[in-house]
């Protein structure tokens, strides 16, 4: 939504976990807000403080809005939750709609389809956002790997 916690942590994430298949050459990887709250932001200290905890560098990101281009520019964009899914849809040009969809499409050890908002709860939302974004980033590499 706004860029500052699940989308920098996804691509933090992904980014260290495709580095670590040996991807990170292949792949473009970015993290973009559907509204511009927060644009220019650093991610949410908590974001960042849980994702270091488990070995991961949030700290160089700045939050931005999804642009026009991006829709042009990147072969998935993936969504934290329906609601932003429907944004994305909305904005989105008819010849990309087959580069949208759930990041949680990819998870194979959780039960969710969404990767809930941390940002108005406590620590553990943010120990299950990691959860979650870990899962997904995995069968996403598997994935890409099989291309």
């Amino acid at each position: 939504m706004g860029n500052i916690c699940r989308s920098p942590t996804a691509e933090g994430v992904f980014r260290h976990r495709a580095a670590a298949a040996g991807l990170a050459d292949r792949l473009v990887i970015d993290s973009a807000g559907t509204h511009g709250y927060h644009v220019g932001e650093p991610p949410d200290a908590r974001s960042m403080e849980h994702a270091a905890n488990r070995g991961y560098d949030l700290s160089a990101q700045r939050s931005r809005k999804v642009a026009a281009s991006d829709f042009e520019n990147f072969d998935h964009l993936l969504a934290m939750d329906h609601d932003n899914l429907r944004l994305l849809e909305a904005a989105c040009p008819p010849q990309h709609r087959h580069k949208l969809g759930l990041f949680m499409a990819h998870a194979s050890r959780s039960d969710s389809d969404v990767v809930p908002d941390p940002y108005y709860g406590g620590g553990r939302g943010f120990d299950l956002v990691l959860d979650y974004i870990e899962d997904a980033s995995d069968g996403l590499i598997a994935a890409l790997k099989m291309k």
